[in-house]
């Protein structure tokens, strides 16, 4: 654990149902923001879903961008139980850090998985380590639930991505700083089919969906390509629409119902 301080919210004055936790971390020598939106007061083991944001974008964007929390309440009104959302920055690093544990820069990966998981679990009363995990995210955040969630496929019990992006060349479409930057000390660090190949037989359930306007749909269908061939089981959603808020406020509820669905099996 390297949490070095963290800073909590008050309830009285942040949002409704929303925690903020400002952490200083080791594994990136930086403090970082964290939303929570926890609306299941009184309740323990609260399953979590680990939202991921694209370029650009940092912790508020999936509530104050996308809505992600009015998304939740509506379909909790129709039956979907209690999550618990944590919504990290990405760490903070030029255009967007990709989550991927770089070589000079740090440790991005370890940044959520380590430290943002240990202060939710540590802070939110409902959360505990025996709350289920599952990963989603959108554009770049989607590459980074889907890494994250393939190569450690015993953390997650679900795994979702919206517009994912889905290598580096593809991050190249976001960001001025050339790709050569993201240097990994693993050569295959970097790679979704490498690791969807290594833990081929450890996978939790997937699924992915884009627009069929979205600049990052023929990637996507070359992934679920590669998957097919690995034979692994997922499902791949086409939708209209591109790579925007409008589509992800849209379709973040067919994760959410998914990652239910799960947690109801």
């Amino acid at each position: 654990m390297t949490i070095q301080r963290i800073e909590i919210s008050n309830s009285i004055y942040a949002q409704p149902n929303t925690t903020k936790l400002t952490i200083f971390s080791s594994h990136i020598n930086s403090r970082q923001d964290v939303s929570v939106y926890h609306n299941c007061y009184g309740k323990t083991d609260v399953p979590i879903i680990v939202l991921l944001h694209g370029v650009y974008g940092s912790n508020w964007v999936w509530m104050e961008l996308g809505g992600v929390h009015q998304v939740l309440e509506q379909l909790k009104s129709q039956g979907v139980n209690d999550f618990i959302l944590v919504m990290p920055s990405d760490g903070g690093l030029w255009e967007g850090s990709g989550y991927l544990p770089l070589t000079t820069h740090g440790d991005y990966e370890q940044w959520i998985l380590d430290d943002v998981l240990t202060a939710v679990k540590q802070n939110i009363p409902e959360a505990s380590e025996r709350s289920n995990l599952y990963i989603t995210g959108l554009s770049m955040g989607g590459y980074g639930a889907l890494r994250l969630g393939v190569k450690y496929p015993s953390l997650f019990q679900g795994i979702s991505a919206h517009s994912a992006v889905t290598s580096l060349e593809d991050l190249q479409q976001f960001i001025q700083n050339p790709i050569t930057d993201y240097q990994c000390e693993f050569e295959h660090e970097s790679n979704l089919v490498y690791w969807l190949g290594k833990n081929a037989k450890q996978l939790p359930p997937i699924r992915l969906d884009c627009g069929s306007d979205d600049s990052l749909f023929t990637s996507n269908l070359a992934l679920t390509n590669a998957m097919a061939t690995l034979g692994l089981k997922f499902t791949f959603d086409r939708y209209s629409g591109g790579h925007e808020w409008a589509y992800w406020h849209k379709h973040i509820a067919t994760t959410i119902t998914f990652f239910d669905q799960i947690e109801k099996s």
